[in-house]
């Protein structure tokens, strides 16, 4: 009789069985992400498509040469390179140079990913990253928003959270605001489009409510007292931004948030305190991006203080802490 050898992996636990995958994860993502796309090209134009899809293209060929010249296995198969391009796409006006895209492309994948081991290793948001490059690279240029439904790319003055950061109300009303009529990033605009996404991806299981609810919903609390009590003010601060754009689809990104529920409401109220205050007081209009950034680097902490101690584990006594 032949000998049969079976290899035993040995794994830390807890240990799960699922039929979720990176790949059928980032799969779901990129379907949620999808009526977004098609309402931002109703919106800005064929360009929005391009832009999105030079982003795609660019983190897919930048995850696989950095792979190659590391000598690692390839990953462009599980998809996060996709799910990078079309959010940092997402994050740009559609006026913004292609070659500035993907100059945002290569920080997010190379810089914030791959350097760190790829995915599930990158302790930040790598498509927040490439937004934030680009934002400290060419701040006049990604600060220029189209107009939307016009024919060509003409530049709108201000957008309404510019608006909205000098004490004034938006000309656009929040029907208005809530179908995207209005401009800002390619993403950001459509808050329906938004929503059925992240109805998707709650019904599929993606993501808990956990963080997005609470992170808009801290936002709406603090704008209201800051508005002294100007609830339209306060959803204008809600809708105005990349506010839903942030709290759906890059603050609850697995690596770079936390697993506990008590772990992820910290972590989104810290994301809500940090954005309003840059908003309220910061020269910036907005604060997403560096709030989810900021507490990405904060996570393991919250981890620490938030994962609840397994069945069993003895206290620590005072005599045992001196």
């Amino acid at each position: 009789m032949s000998e049969i050898k079976q290899k035993l992996t040995v794994s830390a636990s807890p240990h799960f069985r699922s039929r979720q995958t990176s790949r059928s994860i980032m799969l779901d993502v990129i379907i949620a992400l999808i009526p977004s796309l098609i309402a931002s090209c109703f919106i800005f134009g064929v360009r929005s498509f391009i832009i999105t899809l030079v982003s795609v293209t660019a983190c897919v060929v930048f995850e696989y040469l950095s792979r190659k010249v590391m000598k690692r296995h390839n990953t462009i198969g599980d998809l996060s390179a996709i799910v990078t391009g079309m959010l940092l796409a997402f994050n740009v006006p559609a006026s913004m140079p292609i070659w500035m895209v993907i100059i945002g492309d290569f920080f997010a994948i190379v810089i914030a990913k791959q350097f760190f081991g790829g995915i599930g290793q990158n302790f930040v948001n790598p498509a927040l990253v490439g937004r934030i490059a680009l934002m400290l690279s060419f701040p006049s240029v990604i600060g220029k928003f189209p107009e939307p439904l016009a024919r060509s790319v003409t530049i709108t003055s201000a957008t309404p959270l510019a608006s909205l950061k000098t004490g004034e109300i938006p000309d656009v009303n929040l029907l208005g605001m809530f179908l995207g009529v209005r401009g800002g990033c390619l993403g950001e605009v459509c808050i329906a489009a938004l929503l059925l996404g992240f109805i998707y991806l709650l019904y599929r299981r993606v993501i808990s409510w956990h963080i997005p609810v609470t992170y808009i919903g801290a936002v709406a609390v603090i704008m209201l007292i800051a508005g002294k009590g100007d609830i339209q003010f306060a959803v204008y601060e809600i809708m105005a931004g990349g506010l839903v754009l942030g709290a759906v689809y890059m603050a609850t990104d697995y690596t770079t948030s936390p697993i506990s529920q008590r772990g992820k409401i910290i972590y989104a109220l810290g994301c809500a305190v940090i954005t309003s205050l840059i908003r309220i007081f910061g020269n910036l209009p907005e604060g997403v991006s560096f709030s989810i950034i900021i507490m990405n680097i904060l996570v393991p902490h919250i981890e620490h203080i938030s994962t609840p101690k397994p069945f069993g584990t003895p206290k620590k006594t005072k005599e045992a802490k001196s």
